[in-house]
């Protein structure tokens, strides 16, 4: 009788552990649908982001804005805020109703193609490290174009051409850097304080501007006859044409000197 007693007790035993058992399976299942119905919030793209266009001119066009999603349609990577990519641009097409994720966003070196503004045109120029400050000039930068010419000669009303002489002048006030190509190796010859000729090897990389018709011209104008040089700018960087600088500007004293 004692045995049969304790039989009975350990079935009962093991039948509620069994249905505890499934208790929990049921609420686990439950509490996994649950979570996967949550609606969470994330940035949709409202209208078409093009390449290279900054998130805050599309915030300010209106092509960004929160919805709710359920959390398993929730993308992997998706965005709720804009905060970690307020400085960065498109690098590709995202279309309407496409969840914003963070690996969508870059740089404007980072684009799949060339962003050129609708206004403007892409001119390339060679430069060395020096002509474009050392190096530190990248696309979405805005620079500042100066040109040193040589040997460039003016026609007098007489008919007579004219040595303009030494001189540098800026050329373009302010131009956006759209792309910067591959850097190559050049040789070129300079002369020692002996007056001998060595080549030297002179790292050369190719940058591209946005730029309009009329400065276009002057670009490649300026790149065909004369020394090139950019002057990286900021915001508040102030840049305007002037009359240029000449040798005897630098030393108006000993040229005064030289005079008879």
């Amino acid at each position: 009788m004692a045995r049969r007693s304790v039989l009975l007790l350990v079935a009962a035993l093991i039948a509620l552990a069994g249905t505890a058992m499934i208790v929990l399976y049921v609420q686990g299942i439950d509490a996994r649908a649950t979570k996967d119905q949550e609606l969470v919030e994330v940035l949709v793209a409202a209208d078409a982001i093009e390449t290279g266009e900054s998130v805050a001119d599309a915030q300010e066009a209106g092509k960004i804005e929160k919805t709710e999603v359920r959390r398993a349609d929730m993308v992997d990577g998706s965005l709720s805020s804009t905060s970690s990519i307020s400085d960065l641009v498109a690098i590709g097409a995202i279309y309407p109703g496409e969840q914003l994720i963070a690996k969508k966003f870059g740089s404007l070196g980072d684009t799949e193609s060339l962003v050129i503004p609708d206004d403007k045109m892409a001119v390339s120029v060679e430069l060395t490290d020096f002509e474009r400050v050392a190096g530190f000039v990248n696309p979405g930068n805005e620079v500042a174009v100066f040109a040193t010419p040589q040997d460039l000669t003016a026609l007098l009303p007489d008919g007579k051409d004219r040595q303009l002489g030494d001189y540098t002048r800026i050329v373009l006030t302010r131009a956006p850097v759209l792309g910067v190509g591959t850097t190559s190796v050049t040789s070129r010859t300079t002369k020692t304080e002996d007056g001998e000729q060595v080549a030297e090897e002179v790292a050369r990389t190719i940058l591209t501007l946005g730029v309009s018709q009329d400065d276009a011209e002057k670009l490649i104008q300026a790149d065909r006859n004369s020394d090139l040089t950019f002057a990286l700018l900021t915001d508040d960087s102030k840049v305007s044409d002037g009359p240029g600088a000449r040798p005897s500007d630098l030393f108006p004293e000993l040229f005064r000197s030289l005079r008879p």
